[in-house]
């Protein structure tokens, strides 16, 4: 039989003369369900930037680091879950968050030794990115995973008022979860480095397990300091402390290296953003062009204009990057106006102290290149698209909502240029990117300066309402070079235009048509 459904509901029992403890003890189980789940999403968001110098920062990076994180923590919620139910206490949650901070002094001696495998095992960039978010993140994140339900387990024997606990954890769990997102996104890889912040994750879990480890006995403390003082030992002494780039910025890892082979005599330095190379400056002749592609990028754009090159040219840099062409069209060309637009300011720091930049007569932006060139006023006469992300171009700025922005922002005959990295012979991004363009511009032509003896290749893509360019370009100054308009033989050979997709905001899939790159096939 029903109870009377005017009857009060039960209430809870009146405070004990152990409210105020419980109450203590409470607070302290969601501070540290909190301050663990903040921990967490700290390494996730550090994992990037740690294994960017060995795989770069891809869709499938980002994908193997987020899958590999949600696995642990999967893994550790259950079996915290059944932990719990065959009798755990606060001091398992104490022993499992040592263990993780352990982990986290120890990832740092394994990065150098594991990346330098992964490299030297030549794996597609899908195996690699697994591999390192594995072997560095798969243990924290489970290890982690175990102390939410060990706690809620262990809050619900204090309050008997289930729905109110398990919320409340479930939901401090995901405060922290979206404090630690932000604390390391917006400051702490920032200000501090990758390898610092793991160092103080590492600590700070084994900081929230003093608490839970007070009534281990003196032989296992003993081993613990042993332990956590040989795994700093372990990561001080392996160089995992010591950070391989010069800067860390919100966006790269950024290094500068010498490059005595590339045009002796003199001093020439590259740039390399996380893992790639992008860019070499002779730091006494700024109008040396020493990458190909910068080159061909010069010599069109001289080939186009003729005399007019030479007396003065608005340029539009939609990337800076090493600055490699915006210092040549300075020397070459002092009366251009010249505009960059450059996403990261550190790499413009690091490009005037250290590879030969002088920023005074340049107007630069530190600015999303779409973003920037869409509040620009006035036409340019060149623009160049030299925007990268790992190998891959940003998906916005290939699309045809874009291709039309370039479009309004030229003059009559100006001229579009921008170097893409794809396979060869069957370059499916240069012909998705060729097709859009082809929506704007009458003339869109994709260049080489030689027959590649590797499927990897960057190509040069033109695009003008102005006259065709010719069908060689040859160099007109530095190394001897020439580059040949492919359009057609490229255009007709391998992937039928049909297969090949007009780029928009809606629907850009770069990765999928450079897969062949990123994952080391054919295809």
């Amino acid at each position: 039989m029903l109870d009377n459904p005017q009857s009060p509901l039960p209430t809870a029992p009146a405070p004990g003369p152990d409210a105020r403890p419980n109450r203590r003890l409470l607070a302290g189980y969601g501070a540290t369900v909190f301050l663990s789940s903040a921990l967490l999403l700290v390494l996730e968001i550090v994992a990037g930037r740690l294994v960017a110098p060995y795989v770069g920062v891809s869709l499938y990076t980002w994908t193997s680091i987020i899958g590999v994180i949600l696995a642990g923590l999967s893994l550790g919620n259950w079996l915290g879950g059944v932990w719990a139910d065959n009798g755990a206490t606060g001091r398992s949650v104490g022993w499992v968050l040592a263990a993780g901070g352990l982990y986290c002094l120890a990832s740092l001696a394994l990065l150098g030794p594991l990346g330098a495998a992964v490299q030297q095992q030549g794996l597609t960039l899908l195996a690699a990115s697994f591999t390192l978010a594995a072997v560095l993140f798969l243990v924290p994140a489970a290890l982690i995973g175990v102390v939410t339900p060990l706690l809620t387990t262990l809050a619900l024997k204090l309050d008997p008022r289930a729905g109110h606990v398990v919320g409340r954890m479930h939901a401090l769990a995901a405060i922290g979860s979206i404090a630690g997102t932000f604390a390391a996104g917006w400051w702490l890889v920032q200000s501090f480095g990758t390898r610092v912040v793991v160092l103080g994750t590492g600590l700070a879990l084994l900081g929230l397990a003093l608490p839970f480890l007070r009534p281990a006995t003196r032989p296992a403390r003993v081993l613990l300091l042993a332990a956590v003082l040989g795994a700093g030992a372990l990561a001080a002494l392996s160089g995992g402390l010591r950070s391989t780039c010069d800067r860390e910025s919100a966006y790269f890892c950024i290094r500068v290296v010498e490059q005595p082979a590339v045009a002796a005599p003199g001093t020439a330095r590259g740039l390399v953003l996380d893992h790639l190379l992008h860019g070499i400056n002779h730091l006494a002749e700024p109008d040396l062009l020493i990458a190909p592609y910068v080159h061909g990028l010069d010599e069109l754009a001289y080939t186009h204009f003729q005399g007019a090159y030479d007396d003065g040219l608005r340029w539009f840099f939609a990337g800076g990057g090493a600055y490699s062409q915006p210092r040549a069209v300075a020397a070459l060309s002092p009366g251009s106006r010249i505009t960059v637009a450059e996403l990261d300011p550190l790499v413009t720091l690091t490009a005037a102290e250290s590879l030969g930049l002088e920023p005074a007569g340049l107007t630069i932006l530190h600015r999303d290149a779409r973003v920037a060139l869409a509040a620009t006023e006035g036409r340019f006469d060149v623009i160049v698209g030299d925007v990268f992300h790992d190998v891959a171009i940003p998906f916005h700025l290939v699309t045809a909502e874009f291709a039309a922005l370039v479009r309004s922002r030229l003059a009559a005959d100006g001229l579009y240029l921008m170097n893409v990295v794809d396979t060869f012979p069957d370059p499916r991004l240069i012909k998705a990117i060729a097709k859009t363009l082809a929506t704007q511009f009458r003339h869109v032509d994709i260049w080489m300066d030689r027959v590649p003896d590797a499927p990897r290749v960057t190509f040069i893509i033109s695009a003008t309402n102005g006259p065709r360019l010719p069908e060689t370009v040859p160099a007109r100054r530095g190394f001897r070079r020439a580059w040949s308009r492919m359009t057609e033989d490229i255009l007709d050979f391998g992937t039928p235009p049909t297969e090949i997709p007009l780029l928009t905001d809606d629907y850009a899939p770069v990765e999928r048509l450079i897969a062949g790159l990123l994952l080391g096939k054919d295809g």
